[in-house]
């Protein structure tokens, strides 16, 4: 696989890890206790920006190259950028949740379960696609000149798309999440 495949794999890994903590705070919500809103609003903010910033940025330039070297290839995964945009309402949905939630609007626990389950079901079917048949495709379909001018464009900092900034953000953020979700964890169970 190439370079910027496995680093998408592993961003694919720490979204999981992440899911993984918002998963354990529906698991305390579902206990009718309380669970941490702080780092569930730390989550939310992740997703509102690392993904559109700096990750599916990655995956439209490959796809943009596996239509263009593959089209009826392509044709199979549907329309990824709108995957990605489903994902964004899906994430807005949550953060109208929690806001109702926080503001102590009349908020059924059903409906909170359900917008929460979604966007974790929804975020691991779209990743498990993209593992199981999109990278593979575009790893067999790309030749070693795709490759390169992807890597080319992805490591052209100068381009605002690819915000250096906004990925170390990110990279913080999901860090500080982590250890958040790990302590949460830990004063549970003692």
């Amino acid at each position: 696989m190439t370079k910027i495949i496995e680093l998408l794999r592993d961003e694919h890994r720490d979204v999981e890890k992440l899911l993984n903590v918002l998963e354990d705070e529906l698991k305390v919500f579902d206990r009718r206790e309380r669970p941490d809103y702080e780092v569930i609003q730390a989550i939310i903010n992740y997703f509102q920006d690392y993904p559109d910033c700096c990750h599916h940025p990655k995956e439209d330039m490959i796809f943009d190259k596996l239509k263009a070297r593959d089209p009826s290839g392509a044709k199979r995964f549907g329309d990824i950028e709108a995957e990605h945009r489903q994902e964004t309402e899906r994430l807005d949905r949550v953060a109208r949740v929690v806001r109702n939630v926080l503001l102590d609007r009349e908020i059924a626990r059903q409906t909170f379960a359900d917008v929460m389950r979604d966007f974790i079901d929804h975020q691991r079917v779209h990743m498990a696609m993209e593992e199981r048949t999109f990278f593979p495709a575009a790893a067999n379909a790309l030749r070693p000149e795709d490759w390169q001018e992807i890597d080319s464009k992805w490591n052209d900092k100068t381009e605002t798309l690819f915000n250096i900034a906004m990925e170390e953000k990110g990279h913080s953020l999901r860090d500080r999440i982590l250890r958040w979700g790990r302590e949460n964890k830990e004063s549970r169970f003692r």
